[in-house]
């Protein structure tokens, strides 16, 4: 398959890159490699705690639905390439690289 990079908004030195299993969404490569990333609904496109920004290989993902794209619009700090990480499957061999933005603020997991 290909790898997701993390980089964090709020320690832009750290850089993690994880293997992504078919089928896993960035959600499931954080929350496999105890990388921190909210992620409150459980993962069912119900919040928008698991907000990233996706800076490489979008072209890799599947186009945005109406749901993420509501949810998206209720991100603190959305921007043209923000995703929720729970919606963001890879469909093809490719590399992502992300940032993950601050997350002191969220409640919950």
């Amino acid at each position: 398959m290909g790898k997701v990079t993390f980089k964090y908004e709020n320690n832009p030195d750290k850089v993690e890159s994880f293997e992504i299993e078919d089928g896993d969404t960035i959600l499931d490569v954080a929350l496999d490699n105890e990388v921190h990333l909210s992620h409150n609904c459980g993962a069912v496109c119900a919040c928008s705690t698991c907000h990233i920004y996706v800076e490489k290989g979008n072209d890799f993902l599947p186009e945005m639905s109406e749901a993420e794209e509501d949810f998206v619009d209720r991100a603190r700090n959305p921007k043209f390439n923000s995703r929720l990480a729970c919606q963001c499957k890879l469909e093809q061999d490719g590399d992502i690289e992300v940032i993950i933005p601050d997350q002191s603020q969220i409640i919950g997991h």
